[in-house]
């Protein structure tokens, strides 16, 4: 079956007229569009990545960026990328991809439900020949989001294995913002963090966090945090569970220029916020176990 067909027997079995449809998106890649009665969004299998959520009587949530590639085997910028079973590089293997292989991955579709929370799309991968290459443990991970009033998401790992397993894992959400160095993130204060700008050495944060050069934090701390933009108006609360971390990261000027998929000056336009449980927090799960990570993003006028 090509890829249209596919896509089209993919929104017969799943579609939801009116409010759910799998259609092609940009490089010809399967997504599922949602038009739900109090948000709308979208989100690709390529990498089960969130690349859209605008809740009645809001502007986009999520940055996208203009110069993403979409492509297989090619990350998509923007939106939330998951970062599994690895956060940034691979220990003790520079050649392996950055932020693991799931967000390069084509994920299998497996539901679509219609409730009074919103629009649940349920999404699912599994080890294969390919992950075994750059990580040998046996699993099973689910994307379960939920296009609302809030956008929910529920990453959820199962060692399918016999042995133990240890894994990093991220939702990487790209919050768009009027001008980076306009905002503030409240929540952190006297929160230790590890300055990866700076060799992860270990800091602690005193007040508001404001952006003014190139950031890449790991907060520990399982704490709300609010994104406060006072030139669009509005306040993006993340609420988590089972995430010990947030990581705050923005490439700024410099780190921007070595991001070919990053359009001109689009660093202005995002700070990721992301629920995660990173370095010494990574899970660890014994074979048979369930491990899942929830990250709830909400909007509200300033």
């Amino acid at each position: 079956m090509d890829a249209i067909s596919a896509t089209i027997e993919l929104d017969r079995r799943f579609g939801i007229p009116g409010v759910a449809a799998v259609s092609e998106g940009n490089g010809a890649l399967p997504r599922v569009q949602i038009k739900g009665a109090s948000a709308e969004g979208e989100i690709y299998l390529h990498g089960a990545q969130v690349t859209s959520w605008k809740p009645t009587g809001y502007e986009e949530v999520l940055f996208k960026s203009t110069a993403s590639g979409w492509q297989e085997g090619q990350a998509i910028r923007g939106g939330i990328p998951i970062c599994f079973p690895w956060f940034r590089g691979k220990l003790n293997d520079p050649k392996a991809p950055a932020h693991g292989f799931v967000r390069t991955k084509s994920w299998q579709l497996d539901s679509i439900v219609e409730n009074h929370a919103g629009v649940t799309v349920s999404m699912s991968t599994e080890s294969d020949e390919g992950t075994r290459y750059w990580w040998p443990a046996e699993f099973r991970l689910v994307h379960r989001v939920v296009f609302g009033t809030d956008l929910t998401l529920r990453l959820i790992c199962a060692n399918t294995g016999t042995t133990p397993l240890r894994f990093e894992e991220a939702l990487h959400s790209y919050n768009r913002v009027a001008d980076v160095a306009s905002v503030r993130l409240r929540g952190l204060d006297s929160a230790h963090f590890l300055d990866n700008t700076d060799s992860n050495r270990e800091k602690t944060q005193s007040g508001d966090l404001a952006i003014a050069a190139q950031t890449d934090s790991a907060y520990l701390t399982a704490s709300d945090v609010d994104l406060l933009d006072g030139l669009m108006g509005r306040r993006l609360r993340l609420r988590k569970s089972n995430s010990l971390n947030t990581v705050v990261w923005n490439p700024w000027r410099e780190g921007a220029k070595v991001l070919r998929d990053l359009g001109d000056g689009e660093w202005k336009q995002f700070v990721c916020v992301e629920a995660s449980n990173i370095l010494a927090s990574a899970v660890d799960l014994a074979p048979g176990q369930e491990h899942e990570m929830t990250a709830v993003l909400s909007v509200a006028k300033l």
